[in-house]
């Protein structure tokens, strides 16, 4: 009550006419977050007003909500991993609970970032346009951090999260009008902008504090493939997480988990995961067939260990805003996806990572689909209507 109070004291003040009326987005981005909105959907109907008819409690912050508790598992697990990674490749001592506090030391000015510069642009496009401050960033500021190594210079993760926001969203509208993922813009962003610190074996382990020694080299399982190396990392290892890689995405087990929940509120597609699914599973073994080379050869499962290709199937190729929407579009959709994944991980080695580039791929191509799913249906409906009137004539 006594946080309710306050808001409804200061509330006069951004409203219309107030001394900060100016400030009334920023606000009520604030009040929407600690309570429900007040506002209801209603209208007159032949003089008499009448309400909305209420079709789900699900709405966009409860949906936000629903996909960061989801991220929760693989978050803590990549906190922990960065002190895992730590300790192996620096020989320290370090206990659990010591390798969760230097990985969450190290976390937590990423995510800072993140969100300090993300929220900030949000705020200001949204006073500028006199609406109201949307919740999607909330997630999407948390993903950003999760797929970023932990080395990345914050003033470089500053410059993609402001490019991601400004040029992947807010110029076409602001949430839910963007076609293009943010989080994977961002990444993009920092890829071909930075490269260097984006990839190779020096930048996935983190150095432990007041460290005055050598770099300390940590490829990956998709580096060591590129280069040629055999895989120092088992299959159990990649599907429990303990590798080098970005933040969140080394663990299988932990974003899996994460999936459950989604797909268990409903708010994540099942035919877009299992299509992803598929389609890698699908180049894979294709690859397998051909078996040119070792990278070739490799078990076709093993692209679902390494990389984020489980990240991206289960929390980017689902977002509602930016994938398929028709039923039949979800499975071309993530079929693509997967497929041109593997596709790319195996033919260009200079873009070993190749799920980002699917996903931002086929968020092009998904308003596409969708319309070629509906036109086909809508001509499969004359069709059968024809169809229909022809037998009704005959009779």
């Amino acid at each position: 009550m006594f946080i309710r109070n306050f808001f409804d004291k200061q509330k006069p003040n951004f409203s219309k006419g107030g001394k900060f009326e100016k400030l009334s987005s920023t606000f009520e981005a604030f009040e929407s977050f600690a309570f429900t909105p007040n506002k209801v959907t209603g209208g007159e109907v032949g003089g008499t007003y009448r309400g909305s008819h209420l079709r789900d409690a699900v709405d966009l912050k409860r949906t936000i909500t629903t996909v960061v508790v989801a991220l929760m598992p693989a978050l803590l697990f990549g906190m922990w991993n960065i002190g895992y990674e730590t300790t192996q490749y620096y020989a320290l001592d370090w206990g659990f609970w010591h390798q969760l506090w230097f990985g969450f030391l190290r976390m937590l000015p990423i995510i800072v970032v993140s969100y300090v510069v993300g929220l900030l642009i949000e705020f200001i496009f949204a006073e500028v346009r006199h609406e109201e401050v949307s919740e999607g960033y909330i997630g999407t500021g948390i993903i950003i951090a999760m797929i970023v190594p932990v080395t990345v210079p914050l003033w470089q993760l500053a410059l993609a999260v402001a490019f991601a926001v400004v040029i992947g969203k807010e110029v076409f509208g602001g949430s839910g009008y963007n076609f293009l993922n943010p989080a994977l813009v961002a990444r993009a962003f920092l890829f071909f902008s930075y490269p260097s610190h984006m990839s190779g074996d020096r930048v996935w382990i983190a150095e432990p504090f007041h460290y005055a020694g050598d770099a300390i080299s940590g490829a990956t399982p998709l580096g060591q493939l590129m280069a040629g190396q055999p895989l120092s990392a088992s299959a159990l290892d990649m599907l429990i997480g303990t590798i080098p890689g970005s933040i969140g995405e080394t663990s299988v087990i932990a974003i899996l988990l994460g999936a459950v929940l989604l797909l268990a509120t409903g708010i994540a597609s099942w035919r877009i995961m299992l299509s992803v699914v598929i389609g890698g599973g699908m180049m894979g073994l294709l690859f397998n067939a051909i078996g040119a080379n070792e990278y070739m050869q490799m078990p076709f499962y093993y692209h679902y260990l390494m990389g984020g290709f489980m990240f991206g199937c289960v929390f980017m190729a689902t977002d509602p805003v930016t994938a398929a929407q028709t039923n039949t579009g979800k499975w071309i959709y993530g079929l693509l996806i997967g497929a041109f994944a593997v596709l790319l991980r195996v033919l260009n080695p200079a873009y070993p990572e190749g799920m980002m580039l699917a996903i931002l791929l086929m968020n092009c191509f998904a308003p596409l689909i969708d319309h070629c799913v509906i036109g086909h249906n809508i001509k499969q409906r004359k069709k059968r209507w024809l169809l229909s009137a022809e037998r009704s004539i005959e009779r």
